[in-house]
């Protein structure tokens, strides 16, 4: 089975937040999903990114790929950067 870590959205019309699931990726944008990895909120100045770290960390280890818009926040939290440095260091040893 195919993972995609992707946004799923919430809220009202013209009210948008987001949450960060992980799902099939055959499943509809905003259908079933496997698991909640945080939640993103726009429409704050600045936005607010919430990700817990260990989840986003194991989905990315078991081979889900995010998505285009996924990736740019998880990295702005840190978290690709620390993911491709433990995959370097497990290949190195």
């Amino acid at each position: 089975m195919a993972t995609k870590i992707r946004l799923m959205r919430m809220g009202r019309k013209k009210r948008p937040f987001y949450r960060i699931v992980v799902a099939d990726s055959r499943a509809r944008r905003d259908g079933r999903f496997i698991d909640i990895v945080g939640y993103y909120n726009p429409l704050l100045n600045p936005a607010e990114v919430k990700i817990d770290e260990e989840k986003a960390m194991k989905w990315l280890s078991v081979g889900a790929l995010p998505t285009d818009t996924a990736r740019s926040l998880l990295s702005k939290q840190g978290i690709i950067a620390r993911f491709t440095e433990s995959r370097r260091s497990k290949v190195q040893e």
